[in-house]
């Protein structure tokens, strides 16, 4: 009886275990194995880089995009009007409540396209 109030004390006070937290905050939100493709906020600056996210979203449909919601506004406008224009479904993330609040930076990731279910079989750049 002791060790379950003191498990329940303890999941309270910290919260509830998370599978490699870290590795979801880099990719916003997801694990590595799901992820097709993760390109840095000074990637997406890029001109090239817009042509080459078209071919992406024509060529995995059933995959979804994953935006950094701290990046420069102008970059988010870009690759959500991109995503919205390819029909292709896209989610913003902020992630508000960390303990330690981080500025974003160029080497960040910017946009995550990722299986939201499954482990993908052929990554196309990491």
């Amino acid at each position: 009886m002791a060790n379950d109030s003191e498990d329940f004390i303890k999941q309270h006070m910290f919260g509830n275990p998370q599978l490699k937290p870290d590795e979801k905050r880099a990719f916003l939100g997801n694990f590595r194995e799901r992820v097709a493709i993760a390109l840095t906020i000074s990637q997406l600056g890029q001109s090239q880089t817009k042509e080459m996210v078209t071919k992406i979203f024509d060529q995995y449909p059933e995959y979804r995009a994953y935006l950094n919601g701290k990046m420069p506004q102008s970059l988010i406008d870009d690759y959500m009007g991109l995503a919205i224009d390819h029909r292709y479904q896209y989610t913003i993330l902020v992630q508000n409540g960390l303990r330690v609040d981080q500025p974003t930076g160029p080497n960040d990731f910017g946009l995550v396209v990722a299986d939201p279910k499954n482990k993908i079989k052929h990554r196309i750049l990491l």
